[in-house]
């Protein structure tokens, strides 16, 4: 299935977060927090100024990007977990 977002809102991948600690613990599932990175996989076609005209994102497929703990909805498309959000919830791209 194609998805494409509408307006300013992204389609994002959350990467996986760190199995082990810095000293070697292996974190089980139910400790792991949620990681607040991710890789957009799709763009809206940009948000609606005040005079009308369509301003584009900043961000772009293939970016990966920061953004904030309870950011955006989780939706799952063909059996993968993905995040719907505002392009206003990502905090910056990761170079």
């Amino acid at each position: 299935m194609k998805f494409r977002p509408l307006h300013d809102r992204v389609l994002v991948k959350r990467l996986e977060g760190e199995e082990k600690t810095a000293g070697g613990i292996i974190i089980p599932d139910t400790a792991k927090e949620k990681p607040m990175e991710g890789e957009v996989v799709a763009v809206g076609s940009g948000a609606r100024g005040d005079d009308g005209k369509v301003v584009a994102l900043d961000v772009k497929a293939g970016d990966r990007i920061l953004f904030g703990k309870w950011s955006g909805t989780e939706v799952k498309i063909d059996g993968t977990d993905f995040l719907i959000m505002k392009e206003s919830d990502i905090m910056g791209i990761v170079a």
